[in-house]
């Protein structure tokens, strides 16, 4: 009885145990793949589907929602199976979830069809936080027909009635589902049987039942009490012999329970790692195969093997060297024999095995080899796919590197003419000459502009406008040395640092000439000039900014006395600082009379064309000279050290036009604000907005162009933060111009950056522009940054800015900038709609 039914017992333990284990791999990459599609869940599943295998399918329910599934043909009644809902399977799902531990159900009715054996796994993931979450459970179906007829039940010699009881795991507690329920009536011998979750009964009584009692029963006691008797009398004289005879019996009764234990140990672990296992008598050249092996070499002869048999499955490819390893081994008594190679089946597919053997010498002094094999297939494969990945992951990183590198130059360099930009050039003017080098010679700084090109640019278009551009940059790399920095800063501004020797006029004179000459634009003959100032360092130890700042004193001689010229910087030229100090006289009585106001410029929406909000422009509403704009007076602001006081006064009036629009029931949904460097440094700005009680997420702050983060800056760093802090979101603006890098977006995590007009407006005829345009909408949206961009003129940058994924639009095509009233009126009335 007991060796008919232990070999059923651990086929059946091992069976389901091995499968379950098969399931725990896909298990633990779903964890880390919530959102795992079909395709890839059939692609893993299939992986772990073998012939010595009993799984039927694998399905995932997410949110306990049946929507992956393997293999899907067959099994598509089980999509869409509501685990909630179903009364046959509810409670073990809840059970699953609940306890967060493998849950054995069945078997049971499936909703595909017949019957199955179904191992539920809680499955989780990180989440968002330190704990794990619930993401669902992935069930895992054991066919119980293929299963009964793998273990051993439905074998024709079996000579047992078989019952077993313990649904859904729960062993002698649960129902009988399998067998007559009177096996368990005729004094059964039981078994346990151990599976994950759970365990299962299994009894057994002889077929026909017990055999009845003898007929000659009493006699035979008769006997036995008589020979029992006649046994007592020598034993009693001889007790101490027996005593030690009775131990003896006893340990030698242990080591049989011991090896009956560790033999079926060795049963359940050779079926659960489907190791074979192999010997060769070296001196016969007999090899012998465990069934196993026999799998695994695809041999289905009942005869016995030979070494050729084992070599003549080897891949040709492999032949030389597992022979050479084998023949090694051969040599090396009482070493370790390890190799791997590949088999060609008689189907032709390719099967992958490691080995691992030793050799040895028998009792009778023949020479053998022992050693298992197993099949590293899917390992090898895996490890294939991972290196194809690492391969490509590496690629990927290389495209990467090229597209930061391609953006950092995209960053230092105007994208219209391929110069150094603006940020370029404070990069040269901040550079502290090293001391240790030679001596060399002065720099010269040429600060040009360019003649006329408001009038091109405005009578024949910006097309026009950036073909003179372009021209100009080529006059001055042809007419400058490999050594010279030729940067353009912004508009028609461009520079020239040079340390060639030689005189200044010269280079001057042939620049001017040369910008003189016309040119053709679509048939039309244009004429530019440029004016130049000239400075050059006094002495090694001035500054470069300082000499920037004199050659700029100089054209603005130049272009005083007629355009189209050059001037040398000289002392005497300092005079027009006297007029600066004038407009600096003005702005601080214009702060005492409160003449700086806010004007406002709506954004939009692409898809709906909603105002998605307003930026807060400055102006200087002078009483002589009517509505300024910032470029009257910003830059001698940011020199008298007032620019934080005009930011703080329209911040104040853009906070009072927002509640008052509120209160019309005008919908504004954010005002932004330029926020200007020197703010940033105010150890005093949070507790001066914490004064002026800004609603969490209305209010926006702009850093203006002229800022820079790539130095260590704590003070500017800390309020940025703190501003975030407060609710008030940070936007980049001017960006693509050079005043914002890819290093300040990782650094400053801003709501929002503005894509600079002089970008935007080529979009229409300039593939590169609009492709540059798109690398930094998706750059933008990768890192979770709305992009808005500025100078839309036209619907038809609307149109293709709305179809490259922006998310907000400001410019003329809309609306310009205006006072509180026309805003609430021109929001109101929805004017922009007409358009």
């Amino acid at each position: 009885m007991i060796a008919e039914l232990n070999p059923i017992r651990a086929r059946l333990e091992a069976s389901v145990n091995g499968d379950m284990q098969l399931v725990r791999g896909l298990i633990a990459t779903m964890a880390t793949e919530p959102n795992m599609t079909q395709e890839r869940f059939a692609a893993l599943s299939r992986n772990i589907f073998n012939e010595r295998s009993n799984l039927r399918s694998i399905a995932a329910a997410p949110d306990l929602v049946v929507s992956l599934i393997y293999p899907l043909k067959g099994n598509e009644k089980a999509l869409g199976l509501d685990y909630n809902k179903n009364e046959q399977q509810r409670a073990a799902a809840l059970r699953v979830r609940d306890s967060g531990k493998l849950v054995l159900a069945g078997p049971l009715t499936l909703v595909q069809g017949g019957h199955g054996l179904i191992g539920r796994f809680p499955v989780y993931n990180d989440g968002n936080g330190a704990e794990k979450h619930f993401w669902g459970i992935v069930s895992a179906v054991i066919d119980v027909d293929k299963l009964y007829r793998t273990s051993g039940l439905q074998a024709r010699h079996l000579k047992i009635d078989v019952a077993i009881s313990g649904k859904d795991g729960l062993g002698e507690d649960g129902a009988l589902f399998y067998g007559n329920g009177t096996v368990r009536n005729d004094d059964p011998v039981l078994m346990s049987v151990f599976l994950p979750g759970g365990s299962w009964q299994v009894g057994a009584v002889p077929k026909g039942g017990w055999l009845a009692d003898p007929p000659n029963l009493w006699s035979m006691r008769l006997l036995l009490t008589l020979g029992g008797m006649i046994i007592l009398v020598p034993m009693l004289i001889t007790g101490r012999l027996m005593e030690e005879r009775q131990a003896n019996i006893h340990a030698l009764q242990l080591n049989r329970h011991q090896l009956q234990e560790l033999s079926h140990r060795l049963n359940i672990a050779l079926d659960t790692s489907e190791i074979g296992i192999w010997e060769l008598d070296i001196t016969s050249n007999v090899l012998l195969w465990d069934e196993r092996m026999k799998e695994l070499y695809g041999f289905k002869g009942e005869g016995g093997q030979v070494y050729e048999t084992w070599r003549n499955t080897l891949h040709p490819d492999d032949l030389q060297q597992a022979e050479a390893e084998f023949a090694q081994a051969l040599v090396a008594e009482g070493q370790s024999y390890r190799s791997q190679f590949r088999l060609r089946l008689a189907d032709g597919k390719v099967r992958h095995i490691r080995t691992i053997g030793s050799c040895y010498t028998d009792g009778e002094g023949r020479r053998k080899i022992v050693g298992v094999n197993w099949d590293v297939t899917s390992d090898v494969e895996r490890n294939e796919s991972l290196e194809d990945a690492r391969r490509q992951a590496e690629a990927h990183s290389v495209e990467l590197e090229t597209a930061r590198h391609r953006m950092e130059f995209n960053a230092l360099h105007d994208p219209l003419t391929g110069l150094p930009n603006r940020r370029y050039l404070d990069q040269i003017l901040a550079t502290v000459p090293d001391p240790e080098e030679p001596r060399m010679p002065f720099a010269k700084i040429f600060h040009m502009d360019l003649d006329r090109f408001k009038e091109i640019n405005d009578t024949l278009g910006h097309a026009a406008g950036d073909e003179i551009l372009r021209h100009a940059s080529r006059i001055l790399r042809d007419n400058t040395g490999v050594d010279d920095f030729v940067a353009r800063i912004g508009g028609d501004e461009f520079v020239i640092i040079s340390r060639t020797k030689g005189t200044d006029t010269a280079l001057a004179r042939h620049i001017i000439e040369a910008m003189s000459v016309p040119i053709l634009y679509n048939g039309q003959e244009c004429r530019i000039g440029v004016s130049i100032g000239i400075a050059e360092q006094g002495s090694a130890t001035e500054e470069l900014t300082q000499v920037l700042v004199n050659a700029d004193i100089a054209l603005y001689e130049a272009k005083r006395r007629g355009r189209g010229r050059y001037e040398i910087f000289a002392h005497s030229l300092k005079t027009a600082v006297f007029k600066n100090k004038q407009t600096a006289d003005e702005i601080l009585r214009g702060l005492e009379q409160n003449e700086f106001i806010a004007y406002f410029q709506p954004q939009f929406c692409p898809v709906t064309l909603d105002i998605i909000g307003v930026e807060a422009l400055a102006r200087w509403d002078h009483p002589q000279k009517g509505i300024l704009a910032p470029h009257a007076f910003l830059k001698t602001a940011e020199e008298i050290n007032v620019l934080a006081e005009i930011d703080q006064r329209i911040l104040e009036q853009a906070l009072f036009q927002s509640r008052r629009w509120e209160a019309s029931e005008i919908n504004i949904p954010k005002v932004s604000v330029n926020l200007s460097y020197h703010r940033l440094h105010d150890e005093n700005l949070i507790e001066r907005l914490n004064q002026l009680s800004i609603p969490e997420g209305r209010v926006a702050f702009e850093l203006l162009e002229s800022i820079s983060f790539d130095e260590s800056d704590m003070t500017v760093l800390s309020n940025i933060e703190q501003i975030k802090n407060l609710g008030i979101d940070i936007e980049i603006d001017d960006f693509g111009t050079g005043y914002a890098s890819i290093v300040s977006l990782l650094k400053l995590t801003p709501r929002r950056l503005k894509i600079d007009r002089q970008l935007v407006i080529p979009i229409l005829t300039s593939p590169s522009q609009r492709q540059l345009v798109s690398s930094i909408i998706d750059i933008g949206t990768s890192l979770g940054i709305e992009v808005i961009a500025e100078g839309v003129e036209t619907l038809e940058h609307a149109k293709i800015l709305k179809d490259l994924g922006c998310h907000g639009l400001q410019g003329y095509a809309f609306a310009r900038p205006m006072s509180p009233n026309e805003l609430a009126n021109f929001a109101r009335e929805r004017r922009w709609m007409a358009a």
